[in-house]
């Protein structure tokens, strides 16, 4: 899957949880990035986080998700 689609997917995924307070809403959306994206499409977004779009709360969450791949 392309990364501007893994992109696209991931902000509406934080659009679901915009009403929640920040770090609230940046925990739900990493963890649903955890449970129910395949590794590939984890490792995708990790891979171009630089180069993709993402919402504040949403590149927040990769960020966090690219530690958690790494250590």
């Amino acid at each position: 899957m392309s990364p501007e689609k893994l992109a696209y997917m991931a902000n509406q995924i934080g659009k679901f949880f915009a009403h929640q307070p920040h770090d609230k809403a940046v925990a739900a959306i990493n963890d649903h990035l955890q449970k129910f994206w395949d590794p590939r499409m984890r490792g995708t977004i990790v891979q171009h986080l630089p180069d993709v779009e993402l919402d504040p709360s949403v590149r927040e969450a990769v960020e966090q998700l690219r530690g958690s791949q790494q250590g």
